[in-house]
């Protein structure tokens, strides 16, 4: 059992809700600004731009964070660590068929009692990009989209290049961040290398392994109704 060591969970669960609102903040002050801020003939202070900026980044940090879109990609539900202490339960002598509930309980618990402090910084460090880039993409392409519409709007509406610039600029720049977000793809795999490491160092304790799932029968046992 690894001794105690400083908890990093609360940082990286904090990263995960500001990066992204930050993010989407920024786009929606660029977007009115582009866009939206002629037909506001007063503008905005600087107090209440802050203002703004403060309270979409909160409403948008809390609505991305209780989504979590990127746990429905097929790179985050693949090959996870709790599917291989599945399998390596079914090869187990007496050990009935884990639910996915236990697995994934089994495998926290070993992630958080045995895994060294470092590797499980590694592991909440690469799962907290993961989800931060897979959000951002998403967000940029929800504004490149926006950002086409509004440019179309603007041309069918009459509109003047010279006045449209900030607006094919900005639109432009989402569509090319987006583009290379996608061609690259990082995070993604990324992700599945995360897991991979992590199997890995499973496999190589396996003897924690089979201590766990035997408690994790036990456990199982005591709570069945009778």
């Amino acid at each position: 059992m690894r001794p105690l060591g400083r908890h990093s969970y609360g940082r990286y669960e904090a990263i995960r809700v500001i990066v992204p609102a930050l993010y989407l903040a920024l786009l929606v002050l660029l977007f009115f600004w582009a866009c939206l801020g002629r037909a506001f003939a007063t503008g905005l202070t600087t107090g209440q731009t802050i203002a703004l900026y403060a309270f979409v980044t909160f409403v948008a940090g809390m609505s991305l964070y209780g989504k979590e879109v990127p746990k429905r990609r097929k790179a985050f539900a693949t090959n996870q660590p709790s599917f291989y202490l599945s399998t390596r339960a079914r090869t187990m002598k007496n050990m009935p068929l884990l639910s996915d509930d236990e697995a994934r309980r089994a495998y926290f618990y070993i992630l958080n009692t045995y895994v060294p402090d470092a590797f499980h910084d590694k592991i909440f460090f690469f799962g907290t990009v993961y989800t931060v880039l897979i959000t951002m993409r998403r967000i940029t392409l929800w504004f490149a989209g926006l950002g086409l519409v509004a440019v179309v709007a603007e041309f069918l509406g009459g509109g003047v290049l010279a006045l449209e610039q900030g607006l094919l600029l900005l639109t432009t720049s989402l569509w090319l961040v987006y583009a290379l977000a996608v061609y690259y793809n990082k995070a993604e795999r990324k992700m599945q290398e995360n897991y991979q490491d992590q199997i890995f160092w499973l496999q190589m304790n396996d003897q924690v392994v089979q201590e766990v799932l035997e408690k994790t029968k036990s456990a199982s046992t005591s709570v069945s109704p009778q």
